[in-house]
């Protein structure tokens, strides 16, 4: 069970979660890690992610593990008018709503903002993730990470020449869009302390997928409508910037500045480099950036990459070497930050952020379905008869219907 102790920099906050998939979940977690109280109503058959692995704790897949701990679970079905009554109660009291249903769904059930929540509620946020919002050429429709990806931009600028444009291999479209809904509800949190209401948080993958088009959008727009392309590892405005193959393996490394470059000249035996009229700054670097990369490119094939590492990381120059996922998540630095949370079976990334006085903590698990639905209703003055009567009506369910 999670624990009800007060603690965190969001303690008190009260979230009803709707969500399911990546964004949203995403978004209430980095909430619940910090004290916020997080009560996540599933639908009959579940967060769809709790069936996406394996691998697998148990009945629970490892995609819905990685986004759902320090939450508590409800089923709760709101097809059904009763299912939505009961939603209403809960709101009583709650800070913030958020929903990742196709937009206008909420409305048809009679839950619109408008109409229903902010005046039955005027002090709720109400938070909506959706793949386009509502207006515009793809409005309601719905959108998904890698179609985000390929639609916004992103895949035209990574990957390259010999890949063709690339899906980026983290899923930074939903969870880019969690982080700016979590920003987005802080920010109405603390507008609410000055007025005293509520108010809708329209957030879109689309939107915030060409948010993040930086340097690109930048570029584009000062690039005298030169189309950005497709660059591999390499940076469009930066030289070098990329990955080189040593003597005893892959390291990334970065020159953004005349001193770095000097210095890294100076460890690869030839300072010669930086004196040459080709590469003397920045600029030269990336307009030579072809002529400049294959002379690299031998050089570092005959240095000791980790070595190399050290000493220009030692000097306070970026570079660092390609690692895999079991290397990164056993590495001394991942563990002296504490960026492995465990527990018994559960062990994935913490937080981030780092508080002096209100650190994070892992106060649960990731619950199985419907675990807490019972006790939840019971705090929001549900009787036992009640909560029984939607038991039997399959409002409230308490096993995942799974297949459906």
């Amino acid at each position: 069970m999670i624990s009800q102790t007060p603690f965190g920099a969001l303690a008190g906050l009260k979230v009803i979660d709707l969500t399911r998939v990546l964004g949203g979940p995403f978004c209430t977690q980095v909430l619940g890690d910090h004290g916020a109280e997080i009560t996540k109503l599933e639908p009959p058959q579940g967060d769809e992610t709790r069936d996406w692995g394996p691998p697998s704790h148990g009945d629970i897949a490892s995609y819905y593990v990685g986004v759902n701990r320090n939450k508590r679970s409800m089923g709760l079905d709101l097809s059904k008018p009763e299912g939505r009554e009961v939603l209403l109660r809960m709101l009583e009291g709650a800070d913030v709503l958020i929903e990742n249903f196709k937009p206008g769904t909420m409305e048809k059930w009679g839950l619109g903002y408008s109409e229903v929540i902010s005046e039955r509620f005027p002090a709720l946020i109400h938070a909506r993730i959706s793949g386009f919002g509502d207006d515009g050429p793809y409005g309601g429709f719905p959108g998904y990470d890698a179609i985000i990806q390929a639609m916004a931009g992103w895949f035209s600028v990574n990957g390259t020449p010999q890949s063709g444009p690339t899906r980026c291999g983290v899923p930074m479209v939903d969870m880019g869009t969690g982080l700016y809904t979590a920003i987005a509800i802080l920010m109405a949190v603390i507008e609410r302390g000055r007025s005293g209401l509520g108010q809708y948080i329209d957030m879109t993958l689309y939107d915030c997928a060409v948010s993040l088009m930086h340097p690109h959008a930048a570029n584009f727009f000062l690039g005298d409508g030169a189309i950005p392309a497709l660059t591999g590892n390499q940076h469009p405005n930066i030289s070098p910037y990329d990955k080189f193959t040593t003597r005893n393996g892959e390291i990334f490394l970065g020159a953004g500045n005349n001193r770095a470059f000097k210095r890294l000249c100076t460890e690869l035996g030839a300072p010669e480099l930086a004196e040459d009229p080709r590469f003397i700054t920045n600029q030269d670097r990336v307009v030579n950036r072809d002529t400049l990369t294959g002379i690299l490119k031998p050089l570092m094939a005959k240095a000791d990459g980790f070595a190399l590492c050290d000493k220009l990381l030692k000097a306070g120059l970026p570079a660092g070497p390609v690692r895999n996922t079991k290397e990164v998540m056993e590495h001394p630095q991942t563990r002296q930050r504490e960026m492995i949370w465990s527990r018994d079976w559960y062990h994935n990334p913490g937080t981030p952020i780092k508080f002096s006085r209100t650190p994070g903590q892992l106060r649960s698990t990731p619950p199985e379905y419907a675990r807490d639905s019972r006790e939840l209703l019971s705090e929001h003055g549900f009787s036992d008869g009640e909560i029984q009567k939607l038991v039997d009506l399959g409002i409230l369910p308490l096993t995942q219907k799974r297949g459906t």
